[in-house]
């Protein structure tokens, strides 16, 4: 990285590479001079042409064409906010599909600006483009609009993008405009092709829940890749924002200044769609905070990552979206993570907390949504977390819909589901003793569930207690037998069952319940 105080006069070239920051601390200072100022972008690797990136160039002025030479004339997009009427605002999509609108190779593009271009449509995939920016350096007060349409329900999205050869600050950006826009970023970080099952105004439309997002309060989470946003917008990245719902002009600006941009070696060093690091994450500033990345997964390429976090200023009720930023769900996509708030019916992908109201009593609730088949298994895992009290104690997983309660901090949870919406099937509990209903309080270890021949199992009970009944569930939380007991061995014959895993709940003869996992070989 080069700092500079006040201006720049060219003699010769300077050349900043794709992590390089560039930085001039003077508003008033300029650049100067017959050499030439380049700065260079590598692309994350890309699975195929139509694969988009949200640029924003750092030059005064530099043109589409120019940059983007070799790429087809109907795959570089600006952003029109004014025209984006979202009347149904579950799905983010606009209602006339005219906010998207084709940039001309000889469009200069505007400081501070964001513009999407694909990869040029020739050569082998997946791989990074180097892309060239030539010309004079942004620096100074660079100045951009922010509008949205009255007839707007949804989020009143602007497409805007860093305008300097340096990473910016983004809560020095947000906390510099708060009164126009919301402290939440969305960088694009596309991770599948598009489809006809996305709602949108193409045949093939992309999945909105490819975006990362920053929230200046709480942190990142992770979009359609890995990559955990950590608060810089890195150079010639675009990104969305919503200007505030609380606005009534539509017509207001927002400011970059120099002030924003980071003199150092490491702010510079994510660019979505993606970047190199997936454990990149919003440093814990207040030792008192804590922060949980949970994950949902499956083997057929399904990532969705939220964050729960006990932060300075959060409160368990909605602060907005510098602290809880909501999801992008739109139908047909095939499954999603969220949290959610009380008397709240917002989704969330991020949300925050008061910093002072974790403990072992915390309940997290996690809401979950499939559209897949009931047979694809899920993953439920810990990205990572942050915090004494994260780091003091287990985090469990509880499973409402099959009463099974699971220790998160050890392993993976593995399960399968129905397709539909459920509000309330997880939580994530840090007490031990919050795992039990009522009827579950012995250890499941005292439970033997032995395989017979003849489709014959035997369940055997110690502690000088009897079965009173055992009941066996698929892992869809279905009833498919229900026998009762007298002693503390009983066998059953366990026919018509495939070879998988099922769930036998207990019922003992003190009124305890054990449920444990089984599989049938």
């Amino acid at each position: 990285f080069i700092v500079v105080q006040n201006g720049v006069s060219l003699g010769g070239d300077i050349i900043v590479q794709t992590r390089g920051n560039f930085v001039q601390n003077d508003d008033s200072g300029t650049i100067s001079g017959t050499g030439t100022a380049t700065l260079n972008k590598t692309t994350p690797t890309k699975n195929d042409w139509f694969y988009y990136t949200y640029w924003s160039s750092p030059m005064a002025d530099a043109t589409i064409g120019g940059v983007f030479p070799l790429v087809a004339s109907d795959r570089r997009y600006s952003y029109n906010a004014a025209n984006f009427v979202d009347n149904a605002p579950t799905d983010e999509v606009d209602d006339n599909g005219d906010d998207w609108e084709i940039a001309s190779g000889i469009d200069t593009m505007i400081p501070g600006v964001g513009y999407a271009v694909t990869a040029e449509n020739s050569g082998t995939f997946p791989r990074t483009d180097d892309i060239q920016f030539t010309g004079t350096f942004n620096t100074g007060d660079i100045v951009v609009p922010i509008t949205y349409n009255p007839t707007n329900l949804g989020l009143r999205w602007n497409f805007i993008g860093n305008p300097y050869p340096s990473a910016i600050d983004f809560a020095a950006f947000y906390f510099a405009n708060a009164s126009v826009v919301e402290g939440a970023a969305y960088f694009w970080s596309q991770a599948e092709p598009p489809s006809a099952s996305n709602p949108g105004n193409d045949v093939l439309n992309f999945s909105q829940n490819d975006y990362a997002v920053f929230a200046v309060g709480t942190g990142g989470a992770a979009g359609g890749s890995p990559v955990i946003p950590n608060g810089y917008v890195p150079s010639a990245q675009g990104f969305f924002i919503p200007a505030l719902a609380s606005l009534i002009n539509p017509s207001q600006e927002v400011t970059f200044k120099n002030t924003m941009r980071t003199p150092d070696n490491t702010s510079n060093s994510q660019f979505f769609k993606g970047a190199n690091s997936k454990k990149s994450s919003v440093s814990t500033i207040n030792p008192l905070e804590n922060r949980l990345w949970v994950n949902l997964t499956t083997d057929n390429g399904v990532f969705n990552q939220i964050l729960v976090g006990y932060v300075e200023n959060g409160t368990d009720a909605y602060d907005g979206m510098a602290f809880d930023a909501p999801k992008l769900l739109n139908p047909g996509f095939a499954a999603a993570l969220y949290s959610s708030i009380a008397n709240d019916d917002n989704r969330y992908m991020i949300q925050g907390k008061g910093i002072n109201t974790i403990s072992e009593d915390e309940v997290i609730q996690l809401g979950f949504i499939s559209t897949m088949s009931s047979d694809t298994p899920f993953t439920l895992s810990i990205e990572q977390f942050q915090g004494a009290f994260l780091t003091d104690n287990t985090i469990y997983l509880k499973d409402n819909l099959l009463n099974i309660q699971h220790n998160l901090s050890d392993s993976d949870y593995t399960f399968t589901s129905e397709v539909g919406e459920f509000n309330s099937r997880f939580e994530i509990v840090f007490n031990a003793q919050s795992l039990s209903t009522d009827d579950i309080v012995t250890d499941a270890n005292t439970l033997r569930i032995i395989e017979l021949y003849d489709d014959q199992v035997q369940f055997n009970i110690s502690n000088n207690l009897t079965i009173k009944s055992v009941s066996i569930y698929d892992l869809l939380g279905r009833q498919l037998y229900n026998f009762e007991g007298n002693t503390s061995s009983e066998t059953y014959k366990l026919s018509n069952l495939s070879n998988t895993a099922y769930i036998a709940k207990v019922e003992l003869s003190n009124g305890a319940v054990i449920t444990k996992k089984m599989i049938k070989k």
